[in-house]
């Protein structure tokens, strides 16, 4: 039995995007994914400006006069959300970590394709694959993709803030990490692809903080439709003075006092965070990748609105 708090938590989720599906989301979601590809549903007679190459020749031979085959577009589509569950998803400078930020996304776009009755599907990963969901339709599995993405890890998380200080510092780890203290977005990819042989739009939702993993996202979008969805947290961009701290990376363990009161110090943590944000936009768009970025403190609809109208533009071109 899960927590009450957890149930809360779900509940809130569901009540917050619930709304927004119905009120922002309904139109642009159903613009922007036509459909996975078209069938054949009937023929009928020729008419003059029907493409030839649609001629059925042996229903045409049959009946004495031209016929020509007529496809509709499959509209029924599959959704896949790979959501990072590794340690360092479970910072949050504000009111919410980027685990209950990934969740909310999660919700938006299962409940949207729950309403169009297109099918959803989860892949949870760190530095392996903790968790794979096969999709399926209907508000119930919706409910059980955002339940997941919340409680993955719930119990080994330990109390007190913890970020990614990778970047901040070099030097030999302090301790063994566990499985969950890692992220692997290649072997998640790779996983996918096994399991997953239908055209798929393929949400990946992360931090990115990891290494080596542009060639499987580029390998897996040439079969599906990948979006990248980064989430990050403000003080992972920017950091207020206030004075000496003790940071600990979550999926290191390295440990390491700062002083925030050096200018020096926040203008390097800030320049960094925007080569990072830089290169991997360049890197994405060069892969014909879309990228969703998402702040953990800000509206999770207004990043996947722009999403869309984007696309939606780009598709009337």
């Amino acid at each position: 039995m899960l927590p009450k708090d957890i149930m809360r938590r779900v509940r809130e989720i569901q009540v917050r995007t619930g709304r927004q599906v119905t009120d922002v989301l309904a139109g642009e979601y159903v613009s922007v994914f036509k459909g996975s590809g078209i069938e054949f549903d009937e023929v009928r007679p020729y008419t003059p400006g029907d493409d030839i190459r649609s001629i059925d020749w042996n229903v045409t031979a049959r009946m004495g006069e031209a016929y020509v085959k007529r496809y509709v577009e499959e509209r029924q589509l599959t959704l896949m959300m790979m959501a990072d569950v590794s340690a360092s998803q479970d910072f949050g400078s504000d009111s919410r970590s980027k685990r209950e930020c990934a969740a909310e996304f999660c919700a938006l776009l299962a409940f949207s394709a729950s309403r169009n009755d297109d099918k959803v599907g989860l892949l949870l990963f760190h530095s392996g694959t903790q968790q794979y969901i096969p999709p399926r339709k209907g508000q119930k599995h919706a409910l059980r993709v955002v339940r997941e993405v919340l409680t993955q890890g719930e119990e080994a998380q330990p109390p007190g803030p913890r970020m990614r200080i990778r970047d901040l510092f070099k030097g030999p780890r302090t301790r063994i990490r566990n499985a969950r203290e890692g992220t692997n977005i290649a072997a998640a990819i790779e996983f996918f692809l096994t399991v997953n042989r239908r055209r798929t739009v393929c949400f990946v939702v992360s931090d990115f903080i990891d290494d080596e993993y542009e060639q499987a996202l580029r390998a897996a979008n040439r079969k599906h439709d990948v979006v990248a969805v980064l989430i990050t947290d403000p003080r992972e961009l920017e950091m207020d003075n206030v004075g000496l701290v003790a940071l600990e990376d979550a999926e290191t363990g390295l440990r390491r006092v700062v002083d925030t009161g050096s200018k020096a110090f926040r203008q390097a943590l800030s320049d960094g965070a925007e080569q990072r944000l830089h290169d991997l936009r360049t890197r994405l768009a060069t892969s014909g990748i879309d990228l969703i970025h998402i702040d953990a403190s800000r509206s999770v609809v207004d990043p996947l609105v722009r999403f869309f109208k984007n696309r939606e533009k780009r598709l009337r071109r």
